[in-house]
């Protein structure tokens, strides 16, 4: 899974740039907007809208930026409405990539998302083509320099992690969506600070990329994703060795 926690670093050392343009607050808005609208403006009786809470507040999402998204998704401040879209499709190399959308107008996404694959040298899939690699598990990461892996471990896997490795400079813990809430609520009360907490697209097997051509284009592929503004999130099954990926950090 390691070209998956490549991934989820170099997106939440984005995310911070992200934020400062008020980038990532926009696409938060339209999770919260969409939570809102299915399941009740009630975090405490909608999980979804919970965990897209926790999410804007973990990027300084301001407190009334939130409530009126939410106010957005249950009617209260007119009607919006986005849809949940999920394109797949391979980046060079043989790499399987999934983006999760979310968009007001179907017929204008799907031709940038195909155009974004072809400006890489990848190809624009057909539903559920490389779906089936993939299985949404709960992902957090924690610093290693912050806790022994000896605690830690002893700590997750009492609370229902299923996995837990040291890649690069962070612990990178796997769960069963069952028990991410746990999970989270266990390293919280420890104190230990989390780089990444979410519901995610985890691979369940890794293609090897040793080519830094190879490599340049599907970072610039999943780069590009990330920028646009109706993708929430772009998941890839690459792994890339430290030494290319440094190349281009």
């Amino acid at each position: 899974m390691s070209g998956h926690s490549h991934w989820s670093s170099i997106k939440h050392k984005k995310a911070a740039i992200d934020a400062k343009r008020g980038k990532l607050w926009s696409k938060m808005a339209r999770v919260l907007i969409v939570a809102a609208r299915s399941g009740g403006g009630d975090p405490g009786q909608n999980l979804s809208l919970r965990y897209a809470i926790d999410k804007a507040k973990s990027a300084n999402m301001p407190k009334d930026t939130i409530d009126k998204a939410i106010k957005k998704g249950t009617g209260e401040l007119g009607d919006v409405h986005y849809e949940d879209v999920c394109y797949e499709g391979y980046a060079p190399g043989g790499v399987a990539v999934i983006v999760d959308a979310l968009t007001d107008n179907r017929s204008r996404t799907a031709p940038e998302i195909k155009k974004i694959f072809e400006k890489h040298g990848g190809s624009f899939g057909t539903t559920g083509c490389v779906n089936w690699m993939f299985k949404k598990k709960g992902l957090i990461t924690v610093k290693a320099d912050k806790i022994s892996e000896d605690d830690l471990m002893e700590i997750a896997l009492g609370a229902g992690a299923d996995d837990i490795q040291k890649v690069g400079e962070v612990f990178e813990i796997i769960c069963e969506q069952a028990a991410y809430e746990p999970l989270k609520n266990a390293l919280k009360e420890k104190n230990i600070l989390t780089e990444i907490a979410e519901i995610s697209r985890v691979p369940q097997n890794t293609v090897p990329v040793n080519n830094s051509e190879t490599a340049r284009k599907i970072l610039g592929l999943m780069e590009d994703f990330e920028d646009h503004e109706d993708v929430q999130n772009a998941y890839a099954n690459f792994e890339i060795p430290d030494e290319i990926l440094a190349k281009f950090s």
